[in-house]
C-alpha cells in the first residue's frame, strides 16, 4: 500500500461489518499522519446527512492525527492498550489534556492487574489538569473486547457526556468553534500547496532545504529567502 486506505478495518470489525445498519470507510491517508485529512470533516457530516446518528472515527495514533480529530468529534476517546513501561511518560500530555474518556482496553487474563494500575495511574493524572468543561470531568475506564466487560459501563458514560454537554450549550459551542477551525486549516492547507507549487519558489525549495540541512542556511533565513521570492511575484 502506498498512501492508501487501512483496509485491515472490515477484518477487525467482524461483527459491526456484517451489522446492515453500520457502514465503515477505511480512508486514504493520502500521506498525511494518522490518516485524518481535510476531508475526514466533510465525511463526517456526509454521514451525519446519511442518516447515521453515531460516527466513530479511528486514527492510527501517531501524534499529530489525534489533535487533528480533536477539532472535528463532539467527544474525544483515549484508547490505552495495558502494556509494560512507564505509560503516563510516554504519551503526550497534551493529547490527555484533549481526552473526555480514557478507556484502558485488553482488560482480561494476566493483562488484568497492568489495566488496574493504569487506570489508578491515569485517574491520579487527569486530576492535575484543568478542566476543560464546567459539566463533565473525563473518566478513566477498563475494557474488555474477548470478555465484553466494560463495553456497555463505556456506553454508558457516552451517553452520559451527551447529554449533559447539550443541556448545557457546551455541544453547540464546541461545534461552532470546530468548524471556524476546520475553515482556517482548509486555507493553510491550501495556501501552502499554492507556495509549494509557486513558480518563483517550487525550485528554490530543494536547494534552500539542502543549505538549511548542511548548516549554511538557517532555517529562518531560508525561509525569508522563498517568502520573499513568492511575494516579489504574487
Amino acid at each position: 500500500m502506498f498512501e492508501g486506505s487501512l483496509l485491515g478495518d472490515k477484518t477487525r470489525m467482524t461483527e459491526l461489518s456484517r451489522d446492515m445498519n453500520a457502514y465503515i470507510r477505511p480512508s486514504p491517508t493520502r500521506g498525511t499522519l494518522g490518516g485524518v485529512t481535510r476531508t475526514t470533516n466533510e465525511v463526517i457530516l456526509l454521514c451525519e446527512g446519511a442518516g447515521y446518528d453515531i460516527v466513530l472515527v479511528e486514527t492510527v495514533g501517531v501524534g499529530q492525527s489525534e489533535f487533528a480529530v480533536a477539532d472535528m468529534v463532539d467527544m474525544f476517546v483515549l484508547l490505552l492498550p495495558p502494556a509494560g513501561g512507564d505509560e503516563l511518560q510516554g504519551i503526550k500530555r497534551g493529547i490527555i489534556e484533549m481526552a473526555d474518556l480514557v478507556v484502558v482496553t485488553k482488560a482480561d487474563g494476566d493483562l488484568v492487574v497492568p489495566a488496574r494500575r493504569i487506570q489508578a495511574e491515569y485517574i491520579s493524572a487527569l486530576k492535575l489538569l484543568r478542566k476543560r468543561s464546567k459539566v463533565w470531568s473525563p473518566k478513566v475506564m477498563r475494557i474488555s473486547a474477548r470478555t465484553g466487560e466494560g463495553i456497555s459501563d463505556m456506553w454508558d458514560k457516552m451517553t452520559e457526556f451527551r447529554d449533559l454537554m447539550l443541556v448545557s450549550g457546551e455541544l453547540i459551542t464546541k461545534r461552532r468553534r470546530q468548524q471556524k477551525v476546520w475553515m482556517w486549516n482548509v486555507i493553510q492547507e491550501n495556501m501552502l500547496d499554492h507556495f509549494r507549487s509557486h513558480l518563483a519558489v517550487r525550485d528554490q525549495i530543494p536547494l534552500l532545504e539542502e543549505k538549511v540541512v548542511s548548516g549554511i542556511l538557517s532555517p529562518g533565513l531560508a525561509a525569508d529567502l522563498l517568502l520573499k521570492a513568492f511575494k516579489g511575484r504574487s
